[in-house]
């Protein structure tokens, strides 16, 4: 039996995507949950300094994006040829972008660049992308890509709740095809009795 060994902070971030697909496949998995602490003792041993990363039968792999890429045809959320794998590698391509604004409001440490940096990202960059992400997904029959589930429909929804933490904004309350798509990908087989732990 394979063994996984998913190794991420105590927080959902880049770590609950990889979370979300294996919990979908039905794998059981050991959630290592490490301190800022741990993390500057072990962050030398990783490949690149960085989480998350899981070790399937002791084979370490790192890049949450390669992770899901390579994990998503056994889990069936691929496309199902080169046209369909573009459309996906699109648009969390796009919500990447959104996402490197939310990682250097993480590591700015001036208050007051923060302070800024988060006014920005509230009134300019999220209604810039969600309303995008909202016509998508309003013209693929509530999905991401393809008019069908896939890893992306995962990334998104699993990453987003850190948008909630790092700002206290929940995009749910304002973009409702959004919030569809949460709560779809929340009662999936497996996600919903990940999420009930």
């Amino acid at each position: 039996m394979t063994e996984y060994k998913l190794t991420y902070f105590n927080f959902s971030g880049l770590g609950e995507p990889i979370r979300f697909i294996l919990s979908y496949m039905g794998k059981e998995f050991q959630d290592i949950r490490i301190s800022f602490e741990e993390w500057s003792q072990l962050k030398k041993k990783t490949p690149f300094g960085k989480v998350p990363f899981l070790e399937i039968d002791g084979k370490v792999i790192h890049q949450t994006i390669a992770i899901l890429r390579y994990l998503a045809p056994q889990a069936g959320l691929a496309g199902k040829n080169a046209e369909e794998d573009l459309e996906i590698d699109m648009v969390v391509g796009a919500y990447g972008d959104l996402a490197a604004e939310f990682s250097r409001y993480w590591k700015t440490q001036n208050p007051d660049e923060k302070e800024k940096l988060k006014e920005t990202i509230i009134n300019e960059t999220i209604p810039f992308y969600m309303s995008k992400f909202e016509t998508i997904l309003k013209n693929n029959g509530g999905y991401l890509a393809n008019g069908k589930l896939s890893w992306a429909e995962l990334y998104f929804v699993g990453h987003s709740s850190s948008i909630r933490g790092a700002i206290g904004l929940d995009l749910n309350e304002k973009y409702p095809f959004w919030k569809e798509l949460t709560e779809k990908v929340h009662s999936l087989p497996g996600i919903k009795e990940w999420l009930k732990k």
